[in-house]
């Protein structure tokens, strides 16, 4: 009688590592200038967000309870004092060139699902961009062009500003608090992928 050959039990495969799931890239891909973008792109639109708030819940407030001509006062001056800062423009421009890099080196480390949170808050701060360039700067250029105050005697720009000028500066706050919250996201889902 004939024994048949024991079965050939094939070599185990070579271990691999667990595969990566998408937005959980490993800690390649630059990622410590990564996370040093993020950071700086979160506290740039945090800055801009409270910025906006202030305006919403005290300045223009503030100026509604006054006289026509003290408002038209204290809005040129806010404003020149803005438009003549070049921290306020560095920070205003850079909060979304930062975002757009912090965006296009995570896609690069593979971390598909952080680039996603980045991308939708550079574009909310894009929009509050658009909203600035389109809306609030015209009307600040219309009420520094209404010549002497003190001369002024129609003050329609002074109604523009309450509505449209407030209304929009209410739209960029919560444009700008949606970033920064994209933004806190993306960092917390870098900080777990990169561990």
């Amino acid at each position: 009688m004939s024994t048949s050959p024991p079965p050939v039990t094939p070599p185990p495969p070579p271990a691999s590592e667990p595969p990566t799931l998408p937005g959980q890239g490993g800690g390649g891909g630059g990622g410590r200038f990564a996370v040093v973008l993020l950071t700086l792109s979160t506290v740039l639109v945090g800055l801009m967000a409270g910025l906006f708030f202030a305006f919403d819940v005290s300045v223009m407030p503030g100026l509604a309870a006054g006289d026509d001509r003290t408002y038209v006062t204290a809005m040129r001056a806010f404003n020149a004092a803005i438009d003549g800062n070049p921290l306020f423009g560095m920070a205003f421009v850079l909060a979304l060139l930062v975002a757009v890099g912090s965006a296009v080196l995570e896609f690069r480390a593979g971390r598909r699902t952080t680039t996603l949170w980045v991308g939708a808050a550079a574009v909310a701060y894009l929009v509050v961009l658009v909203i600035t360039f389109a809306v609030n700067i015209p009307l600040n250029n219309e009420l520094a062009s209404g010549g002497d105050v003190a001369q002024m005697t129609d003050f329609a720009i002074v109604e523009k500003f309450k509505s449209t000028w407030v209304a929009t500066n209410i739209v960029r706050t919560v444009l700008c608090t949606a970033s920064l919250v994209a933004l806190t996201r993306a960092l917390v889902l870098h900080g777990r992928a990169t561990r």
